[in-house]
């Protein structure tokens, strides 16, 4: 049988590694073969959202969660006497050893196991993704989603390659879904087009208020993911009569597929749907590879200069600091090409359309629980098609594609 296998080049979410008192409950094995987990998150209700006019600070007073660190605390007043010394009952000394260094007790094992060595574990796939148990579970998850009110339920995979890393969630994603819940009546009854949708969650978060999320990305398996958890979700769309279609979009072609055959495929009527009615673009932390920098902003380019009105893009972003021994300091590379692409479609003088662009502040109601550190950032960019009177002759707005074809 093949076997799991893990490289030294995987990444994990902080999401996944930080959420407090998370189980992290492994459901499946998906077609590739990585195990599926499934997580809960809850949207807070008015009395339970967190203020954050102070991005960065610790979640506290949650009703579901509670902070790890309180339990350390609390067994550190416990081991120590008023004076912070001693360790237990009757201010014992710590043992030492005969260097002077802390002598620890290991915990007694309940299943001691014969021998001074274990054979290494190395996990085995038992199966691989079955379609008709997949629609067996979907069945009786019918009679669970009333369970679940309030309650978003996402799979996804942990510490993936980096060219997977969309199995993942990622703060990013709660950001932008926490900046969508505080604004309702400005995306009621919209038209919505995801780029980098990954596992969908902010898809759905944002089709529990506007009409209809394109929810769009690349890769079979990843698709067939972010589809199992709208449906595992439609609890929450379903009440507010909204609808997530997921899309195959490729920032690396020019067309979509509209191919019958293949699965998550455009019909004609939804890509002339999203071309007249699309108002909002929306992607997550989708800026961690110069390269698919590059192609979401062609990307974006080429969309809205097909739309006839105006369109308002937001993009979320993680600001990751690396230590380089090149500069022998803190870089950000992807954050520093991002915020070059947005300078250049700022400046970008086109015969179409003008480009507006502007940093959101991050102190919204927090309606998820993650923490919201000051390296995330939210970024509005306002498409606006210029007047037929207006546009350029046809020989200048062809040396201005090649422009906007450089970003």
């Amino acid at each position: 049988m093949d076997q799991i296998t893990f490289h030294h080049d995987t990444v994990l979410s902080d999401v996944h590694m930080l959420l407090p008192n998370t189980c992290h409950l492994m459901t499946r094995l998906n077609y590739v073969g990585q195990p599926v987990f499934i997580s809960k998150f809850k949207i807070l209700s008015d009395g339970e959202k967190l203020d954050n006019n102070d991005p960065g600070k610790a979640l506290k007073d949650a009703d579901d969660y509670d902070d790890p660190k309180e339990g350390r605390e609390k067994n550190t007043e416990a081991t120590q006497g008023k004076d912070g010394e001693g360790c237990g009952e009757g201010n014992m000394k710590p043992f030492l050893d005969e260097d002077g260094d802390l002598d620890i007790t290991h915990r007694p094992r309940k299943s001691p196991m014969g021998g001074s060595s274990r054979d290494l574990v190395c996990p085995i796939i038992l199966k691989q993704s079955n379609p008709v148990l997949q629609q067996e579970e979907e069945n009786v998850d019918d009679e669970v989603d009333k369970c679940f009110k309030g309650i978003i339920r996402i799979e996804h995979t942990m510490a993936t390659p980096l060219e997977d890393v969309g199995k993942q969630v990622w703060r990013g994603a709660l950001l932008l879904a926490d900046f969508i819940l505080s604004k309702p009546a400005t995306f009621r009854g919209t038209t919505v087009l995801e780029l980098g949708a990954g596992t969908g969650l902010t898809s759905i978060i944002m089709a529990t208020i506007a009409k209809t999320v394109y929810c769009t990305d690349v890769g079979e398996d990843l698709l067939s993911m972010c589809k199992r958890n709208v449906l595992l979700n439609r609890h929450m769309t379903e009440h507010s009569g909204g609808e997530v279609r997921v899309r195959h979009l490729d920032w690396l072609q020019h067309d979509l597929c509209t191919d019958d055959d293949v699965e998550f495929s455009w019909t004609e009527d939804e890509v002339a749907d999203m071309h007249k009615n699309t108002t909002f673009i929306i992607a997550a932390d989708v800026c961690y590879d110069d390269d698919l920098t590059d192609g979401l902003f062609r990307t974006l380019y080429q969309l809205c200069s097909n739309f006839t009105h105006s369109c308002t893009v937001l993009i979320s972003i993680e600001k990751r600091m690396n230590f380089t021994l090149r500069h022998m300091d803190v870089s950000c590379k992807a954050y520093d090409h991002f915020r070059h692409c947005l300078s250049q479609l700022q400046d970008l003088v086109d015969g179409r359309c003008s480009f507006s662009v502007e940093q959101l502040p991050s102190n919204f109601a927090q309606f998820l629980l993650y923490e919201r550190i000051e390296q995330l950032e939210l970024w509005k960019v306002i498409i606006t098609p210029l007047p037929f009177d207006q546009a350029r002759p046809a020989g200048e707005r062809w040396k201005i594609g090649r422009l906007a074809a450089s970003l």
